[in-house]
């Protein structure tokens, strides 16, 4: 019998907990697996393993593992392939596949554009975009928001740099400052981030303190549990199952 357990990063933001969790039931309506949990990744019960026991103890005999990520860094690499690593160990008679992180994809773009353009009714040439990640050390996530620049581009968005909250260069206060003295008049700062937790809030005060000095930084809204993420979940169970598991597919 088949498993998906969905993997979501967790958070200290109540809000968001609740965000991820009516996302993973609105993806689990898509899905046609008999078993399907939830886990988190930390700060959240119940944990990984706890979510692979619930699925071996309704009679689970392969488990995919999916997670509720952007792009593949150190959760995607490392963190989640020694939790099934472990798994197996236990569970030698239960099949595990591993499912992809949302990666740089065509509707994630489109989301981020719709952010945009919520605030932005124009380009002009005095203004700019500055994409914000979570960051980190992984050199990968580098070249996924190059990538990611350059769908932007294709679309029309001329004047776009890439900072992060944590674990890469530039950060996002030497973000803002770069935007200034690239002579942005207006700069729309977009959060490539699912939901508002904490990060959202460092941003709005650093924002405010730089508007105060005369800047004028424009905050848009993360991505949020977008409609089209839906899609790209259910997309990425199918392609795992199909790779992986192709009499289920």
């Amino acid at each position: 019998m088949l498993a998906v357990l969905y993997i979501a990063h967790g958070t200290r933001v109540a809000r968001g907990v609740q965000q991820a969790d009516h996302f993973l039931r609105s993806c689990m309506e898509k899905v046609p697996a008999p078993i399907q949990e939830i886990c988190y990744l930390e700060l959240v019960e119940p944990p990984i393993q706890e979510g692979i026991r619930r699925c071996v103890e309704k009679g689970a005999r392969i488990v995919l593992v999916q997670p509720l990520l952007l792009l593949s860094a150190g959760h995607a690499k490392r963190d989640i392939p020694v939790e099934i690593e472990r798994a197996g160990a236990h569970y030698p008679d239960v099949t595990f596949v591993y499912g992809q992180p949302f990666g740089v994809d065509e509707r994630i773009v489109d989301i981020l554009m719709e952010r945009l353009h919520e605030k932005r009714s124009e380009s002009r040439e005095d203004t700019g975009v500055l994409l914000v990640g979570r960051g980190s050390s992984d050199p990968d996530t580098k070249r996924d928001f190059a990538a990611v620049c350059h769908l932007m581009k294709q679309r029309g968005v001329k004047r776009v740099a890439v900072c992060y909250m944590a674990a890469a260069s530039p950060s996002f206060e030497e973000g803002l400052v770069q935007a200034q003295a690239r002579g942005w008049k207006r700069t729309y700062v977009v959060p490539y981030l699912l939901f508002a937790g904490l990060l959202m809030k460092t941003m709005k005060k650093s924002i405010a303190e730089k508007n105060e000095s005369g800047a004028t930084f424009i905050l848009c809204r993360p991505l949020g549990y977008h409609p089209a993420l839906i899609e790209l979940m259910t997309k990425r169970i199918r392609e795992a199952i199909r790779d992986a598991l192709p009499d289920h597919a």
